[in-house]
């Protein structure tokens, strides 16, 4: 059974009523070949309705969307299934939330990272949630140093509710592992790609977040807080979620609107759950397009690039 969120409400109904005239068709042997036919068209146009207005707190929703396609999912079929995992940060352990490796796109060698959340309660568990510890960045920037080593581009997909916040993952450093990508990532020699599938949350996403172009799906968020952690600050109470996402600017249209990230990659109506294939087929095309454009610059432009990008944001001038 699909799963509908809140919003989706009339989504639900009308679904109900086409599953209850397939079965009469097939129970009964009732020619409803022509209300079958209707009732998909208007599915088709209401989704295409609701999706269009979405508010910033639905947007939240659907980035969150329990069938919403992950890291692993978009690797595995943008690279063909050649994708070679690499575990381990060569110091404590390896983190399951945290996950990359070589892979080929028509070709072309590239390291992809991802943070990557459960499909179920148990890999959910296995996977901490999509929230990584200190090892999860350590391991991300060893992968990104290995592939500076033999000159492969770099793409993260960035999909987390924030870095781990637990006792144990401050005593190994969490702050400093984040700390260091940064620096690293705003140095690292070769092509950096960032993409954010679904929740971009806090430092959490950033420490995989550095790069020569950042793209959101379009259905994803982005921001220095969640929407229900901002409310709980500022109102004591998550029943302020709503305004808070509103007030945070964190949709794609917003973050591209303040030069915050460089492009939206459009999903299918409905979300990337809804056709997990077109979703797929336009991150591939959109990190195609953009390893063209960047493999043409040598290493010190694409530093000195990246730097400047980085040290413009947020900057006002008066005139």
């Amino acid at each position: 059974m699909p799963v509908y969120l809140d919003f989706e409400e009339p989504l639900k109904e009308l679904q109900d009523q086409l599953d209850k005239a397939r079965e009469l068709n097939e129970k009964e042997n009732v020619n409803v070949k022509d209300i079958v036919k209707g009732l998909e068209k208007k599915i088709i146009e209401t989704r295409k309705k609701l999706y269009s207005k979405l508010t910033p707190w639905q947007r939240v929703q659907v980035s969150r969307h329990p069938e919403r396609p992950y890291s692993l999912s978009y690797i595995q079929h943008i690279t063909d299934g050649d994708f070679i995992e690499l575990h381990g940060d060569r110091n404590v352990k390896d983190d399951k939330a945290i996950v990359g490796g070589f892979g080929m796109i028509d070709g072309e060698t590239v390291m992809f990272i991802g943070q990557q959340k459960g499909i179920n309660t148990k890999m959910r568990q296995y996977r901490n949630f999509g929230m990584p510890n200190p090892e999860g960045y350590r391991k991300a920037l060893r992968l990104m140093k290995l592939a500076e080593r033999f000159n492969k581009p770099v793409v993260t997909l960035i999909d987390t509710p924030g870095a781990y916040p637990g006792l144990e993952a401050e005593e190994r450093g969490q702050g400093e592992a984040i700390a260091r990508n940064l620096f690293e990532m705003a140095q690292l020699k070769v092509p950096i790609i960032c993409i954010i599938i679904g929740e971009g949350a806090s430092g959490g996403a950033l420490g995989i977040g550095v790069g020569d172009r950042v793209v959101m799906m379009q259905n994803s968020w982005y921001s220095v807080i969640s929407p229900e952690n901002c409310s709980t600050i500022l109102w004591r109470t998550w029943d302020y979620k709503e305004q808070a996402a509103e007030a945070l600017k964190l949709t794609a249209e917003d973050m591209l609107k303040n030069k915050l990230i460089d492009g939206i990659v459009k999903e299918p109506d409905g979300g990337a759950h809804v056709d997990p294939e077109k979703a797929f087929n336009a991150v591939k095309s959109e990190i195609k397009k953009t390893l063209e454009k960047l493999k043409k610059l040598d290493s010190d432009k694409l530093i000195d690039d990246r730097i400047k990008k980085y040290s413009e944001m947020g900057v006002v001038k008066e005139r």
